[in-house]
């Protein structure tokens, strides 16, 4: 197990418990999700931590895989949707950087609040674009570290030194947006909620 991988599982329940920062903008999200779902969406998410968008997700689509490397994570999701009595949904402790599926498998590939957490996101984008259908949807909440950001890099370093912090990538809006559209996805929305570091984007793959 590598030093991020003992990160996410030592932070596994207090991640459970901790609240929404931003509620609104949180509800917002979902149902711009929801709308490129139907009734036959086969979902995936990576990265899909404790499980709550999952969860909140499963009753809009015919059925959600989510992953998530942190063992501790997955226990949890997979309690908290058996407690709400989910079939259509499943959980998997697997590699979110690496994990592959059946090609043009997935309607829509969810990755919320994980590229920035990635090191190598070209990479992964291209195993989402295989797994998706065409003209299927890649939707990410990704942390860009950007700009005025960079003052702050220093102290984000020293944190993952000490373990308080987790491997992060300092990422521009430009540079990922620019990224999700070399690996041959078309933008079809990018928003970024005022004060939030935060981009919301949503980008097709063609056909």
């Amino acid at each position: 197990m590598d030093s991020n991988q003992k990160f996410w599982d030592r932070a596994a329940e207090k991640y459970s418990q901790a609240p929404i920062s931003n509620q609104d903008v949180y509800e917002r999200k979902l149902e711009m999700t929801r709308a490129h779902f139907t009734l036959e969406s086969r979902v995936l998410e990576l990265g899909c931590g404790t499980g709550s968008t999952a969860i909140l997700h499963a009753p809009f689509v015919k059925s959600i895989h989510a992953v998530d490397f942190a063992d501790g994570m997955i226990e949890i999701a997979r309690e908290k949707a058996a407690k709400e009595g989910l079939t259509n949904l499943t959980f998997e402790c697997a590699d979110t950087e690496t994990y592959t599926a059946e090609a043009e498998s997935y309607d829509v590939v969810l990755a919320l609040n994980v590229f920035h957490l990635l090191k190598d996101r070209p990479a992964t984008m291209a195993l989402v674009y295989s797994m998706l259908k065409p003209g299927g949807m890649f939707i990410t909440s990704t942390a860009c570290l950007g700009g005025i950001w960079w003052a702050f890099w220093p102290l984000i370093k020293l944190g993952q030194l000490i373990g308080r912090v987790p491997h992060v990538k300092y990422l521009s809006q430009r540079r990922f947006t620019g990224e999700i559209e070399a690996a041959g996805f078309e933008m079809v929305e990018v928003w970024r909620p005022k004060k939030s570091i935060g981009v919301f984007t949503m980008a097709r793959k063609p056909g």
